[in-house]
């Protein structure tokens, strides 16, 4: 498996295959991330692109179990973000 790509490379990366300037295709992903961190904190799911989903979930409050004490304790309710591939990105592997 290869190292993860990093912003800049993303960026440089998008923008080759746009045909944009660097400058542009920082700013487009600059503003999907904003759109995406709005979008999710007003607990509206979204799709991109048709490659994937992303939505809150929201966790019940449950018991957990510290390792180092092997303690229980309550966790409080919270919220996390699930991200699942649509169909057009599952079929990178399915070939």
């Amino acid at each position: 498996m290869s190292d993860t790509m990093n912003k800049a490379a993303l960026i440089a990366a998008v923008a080759e295959k746009a045909n944009i300037d660097k400058k542009a295709a920082g700013a487009a992903l600059e503003g999907l991330i904003e759109v995406m961190k709005s979008e999710l904190a007003a607990g509206r799911p979204l799709s991109v692109l048709g490659t994937f989903k992303v939505a809150p979930k929201d966790t019940p409050a449950r018991e957990v179990r510290v390792p180092g004490t092997g303690e229980t304790r309550q966790k409080p309710a919270g919220r996390t973000v699930k991200i699942s591939a649509m169909k057009s990105l599952k079929d990178v592997f399915a070939a």
